[in-house]
C-alpha cells in the first residue's frame, strides 16, 4: 500500500476455516496491510484462525479480534499469544473485548463487571507476556503465582481492546495499545470513539501511538445496487439485537429497537432505510467503496478492516479490491 493509512481484511466468522489460508495468501500478495481474525461465536476460532494465517503468509500483520476476555482465562489467552509470538516475532496483534452480550451469555460467561472483566484480563495479560509473575485476586479472575515458561522474546505484541460504549472506550485509552472499533460504525461515531480513547489516554497518562483499527462491512461489485443489497442483509443481522453504543451516536436506537421488537432480523432487514446502509457499510461501486474508506480514514481510523459478505467468492473479491480500490485511495 502507498497509503500513509492501513486497510486491512477481516476473515474467519462466516468464511469457512478450509477457506482461511487461501484467502489470507491472496490478501498478502494483493498489498493488503493487516488480516484480523475475527471471533464470532459460534463460527470460527481466533487463535486457531490467526495460527492458520500466519502459517500461509511470511509479512502481512495478522491481528486476533476481538477474543472474548471471559471465554478464556487470561492465563490461557497470555500462553497462546506467546506461543504465537515467539514463532512469529513481530506480527501479531492481539485485540480482547467482552464480546456480543448474547453470545457470552448463551455460554453463561457474562460478567458482573465488563469493565473490571476487561481492565484485569488486559493488564494481567500484557504482564504475563514480559515474563511476569502474576499473582492477584481481581473482581473476576484469580491468579495463584501464574507465569509463563515461554514469555515473549521479541517485539511485544500490542494488546490492543474492543469496546462499544463510553467507559469501554475510556478503558481502551487507558490500558490498551490500540482500539478496535465494531461493524456498522458511523463517521461520527469514530470521531466520537477517538475522543473517549482520548480520555483515557489522559487519565492513564499515556503518551504512546494508540491505533484504531475499525471493522467496516464490505461489499465491492461492479453493480453497486447489488453491493448494497448484499451488505444490508448483514447490517441486518449484526443489528438485529437492537440498540448500543454505536447506534446511540447514529441517533437510531428506539426506529432500530421498533424493528426489533416488531420482528428481529427479518423486520431489520425490511425496514432499514437505505440511508443507514449507505452510512454504517462500505458498499458499492469499487470508486464508491475507495471514498467510504477514505471518509472512514478522515474520521479517525488507522486502519480499515474489510468485513466482507461475499465469502463464498472471498479470492475474487480481495483480487477486485486490489486491483479496482486499493489503487483510488
Amino acid at each position: 500500500m502507498t497509503t500513509e493509512h492501513g486497510i486491512g481484511l477481516v476473515l474467519g466468522s462466516a468464511i469457512a476455516p478450509e477457506h482461511i489460508q487461501g484467502a489470507s495468501a491472496t490478501a498478502e500478495a494483493c498489498g493488503f496491510d493487516e488480516i484480523w481474525l475475527a471471533e464470532d461465536y459460534f463460527f470460527t476460532g481466533g487463535i486457531s484462525g490467526a495460527a492458520l494465517v500466519l502459517g500461509a503468509t511470511s509479512r502481512i500483520t495478522v491481528g486476533l479480534g476481538i477474543v472474548s476476555a471471559v471465554a478464556r482465562h487470561p492465563a490461557l489467552l497470555a500462553m497462546e499469544l506467546s506461543t504465537l509470538s515467539r514463532v512469529y516475532d513481530g506480527r501479531l496483534i492481539a485485540g480482547i473485548g467482552l464480546g456480543v452480550p448474547a453470545w457470552v451469555r448463551q455460554m453463561g460467561l457474562h460478567p458482573p463487571s465488563p469493565l473490571s472483566a476487561l481492565r484485569e484480563c488486559v493488564t494481567a495479560t500484557k504482564a504475563l507476556l514480559r515474563g511476569e509473575t502474576v499473582d492477584v485476586r481481581g473482581q473476576v479472575f484469580s491468579f495463584n503465582d501464574v507465569s509463563l515458561v515461554y514469555p515473549e522474546m521479541g517485539a511485544p505484541t500490542p494488546v490492543r481492546m474492543g469496546g462499544l460504549g463510553p467507559k469501554m472506550l475510556q478503558l481502551s485509552g487507558e490500558v490498551a495499545d490500540g482500539s478496535v472499533l465494531s461493524v456498522s460504525a458511523s463517521h461520527d461515531y469514530v470521531r466520537w470513539a477517538k475522543q473517549r480513547i482520548d480520555e483515557g489516554r489522559e487519565r492513564g497518562e499515556r503518551g504512546d501511538r494508540h491505533p484504531v483499527t475499525l471493522y467496516a462491512i464490505y461489499a465491492v461489485d461492479d453493480d453497486g445496487d447489488a453491493a448494497r443489497a448484499s451488505a444490508r442483509a448483514t447490517l441486518a443481522f449484526y443489528r438485529q439485537n437492537g440498540s448500543n453504543g454505536l447506534t446511540d451516536v447514529y441517533g437510531i436506537s428506539e426506529e432500530l429497537n421498533a424493528l426489533v421488537e416488531r420482528g428481529g432480523y427479518q423486520a431489520v432487514l425490511e425496514g432499514m432505510p437505505e440511508k443507514w446502509v449507505e452510512d454504517l457499510t462500505i458498499a458499492g461501486t469499487p470508486e464508491e467503496c475507495a471514498a467510504k474508506i477514505s471518509a472512514f480514514h478522515a474520521a479517525g481510523a488507522d486502519t480499515v478492516a474489510l468485513f466482507p459478505v461475499a465469502t463464498d467468492r472471498i479470492d475474487d473479491i480481495v483480487r477486485l479490491t486490489a486491483d479496482s480500490v486499493l489503487p483510488r485511495l
